[in-house]
């Protein structure tokens, strides 16, 4: 699949764990956790975003274990 410059753009700040991928609609917050999927909510800027985007929109429902 070939990324658009605009694309690209957006995956590039979805890449690093330590960097603040910003605010995030649900698509953006979808994709996020597909990149990161090997990283733990704890360590990572970008999967902690997506989560929190996703849980507050509805689209994800956390266990209570997962619930700190």
């Amino acid at each position: 699949m070939q990324l658009s410059e605009v694309n690209r753009h957006i995956a590039a700040a979805l890449l690093g764990c330590d960097e603040d991928p910003g605010p995030m609609d649900s698509e953006r917050a979808h994709a996020a956790m597909q990149l990161h999927i090997d990283c733990f909510v704890d360590e990572c800027r970008v999967r902690r975003r997506a989560r929190n985007t996703l849980v507050e929109s509805g689209r994800c429902v956390l266990d209570e274990r997962a619930i700190r």
